[in-house]
């Protein structure tokens, strides 16, 4: 099961479920609808052309819907609130124009609205196509976008960019089992010999690998729920999404897997990108 790692960690990230324009709400980790919009934007897809077909050939964003996104809550982050507000206290040909062409008149002037984030928060997510006919060049494709991106990404909001560590690795054989046991964790280690590590995805946690490398039987209670954010179309003026499965779970991993802060956490990173070499791994 090929596929890639990137990793969602920035001062601020917010992934709107229903958000609405006066009350932008965000859930507790990155959603289907965010993570594909990031990756068709990396990939040059105009919103004019993300749409899924029901009928017609294939499109290039009608094949994102085979993508299939395993999270690892690193560090779940604090929920923040941002209280705006617009038009207040200007002059009435200055105030907010309305649909009609005109002005907001007196007493409406304001529009106040609440902007939700998650700050200092940090994710790594496992990114496969299990279904696709063409799994590997598909999963490739939107790795390479990632790491030459055609339009920035950023996490949930375009006020919230990536941290300068983003794709972590491409063509990865399995990525989800080096959620369990390769890529270190973003948070401190514990004093215990194990730490429990939260994991969202869009399917079930079932399969043989990932079982193999928890330290302990995984938790009995796989939580399911709705979330609509599979998306239909991103197109400007006509955002369409379906309800789908989220399953979550909790895992005990290795305390060993915690690679703390800063620099410590970069250090961690880099020797699992690049681990060190034996005498017997240097060329002759």
């Amino acid at each position: 099961m090929t596929g890639f790692l990137f990793q969602a960690g920035g001062p601020l990230q917010s992934w709107g479920e229903h958000s609405a324009f006066t009350d932008r709400d965000t859930v507790a980790h990155p959603t289907r609808s965010g993570l594909i919009g990031m990756i068709a934007a990396a990939l040059g897809i105009p919103r004019s052309e993300a749409l899924s077909p029901a009928d017609g050939p294939p499109t290039l964003f009608g094949s994102l819907g085979h993508l299939r996104f395993t999270v690892r809550h690193d560090r779940p982050g604090t929920r923040l609130r941002d209280f705006h507000t617009v038009g207040g206290g200007l002059p009435a040909h200055r105030a907010v124009p309305t649909a009609k062409g005109g002005r907001r008149g007196a007493g409406q002037a304001t529009i106040v609205s609440h902007r939700h984030y998650l700050s200092d928060a940090v994710f790594t997510i496992a990114v496969t196509a299990p279904h696709a006919p063409d799994a590997g060049e598909l999963t490739d494709r939107c790795a390479a976008a990632l790491a030459a991106p055609h339009w920035p990404p950023y996490l949930g909001r375009r006020s919230c960019p990536p941290g300068a560590v983003f794709l972590l690795g491409a063509q990865r054989e399995d990525p989800v089992d080096e959620l369990y046991a390769g890529v270190p964790l973003a948070r401190p280690r514990t004093s215990g010999s194990s730490v429990q590590v939260r994991f969202t995805s869009d399917t079930p946690f079932t399969g043989t690998a990932d079982d193999r490398r928890v330290t302990g039987p995984p938790s009995s209670r796989e939580a399911v729920t709705l979330l609509n954010d599979d998306p239909v179309s991103l197109a400007p003026h006509d955002r369409v999404y379906r309800a789908r499965p989220s399953y979550s779970t909790s895992r005990t991993l290795p305390a060993d897997l915690c690679g703390g802060y800063g620099p410590d956490y970069l250090d961690a990173l880099l020797t699992y990108l690049q681990p060190p070499t034996t005498p017997q791994d240097e060329p002759r």
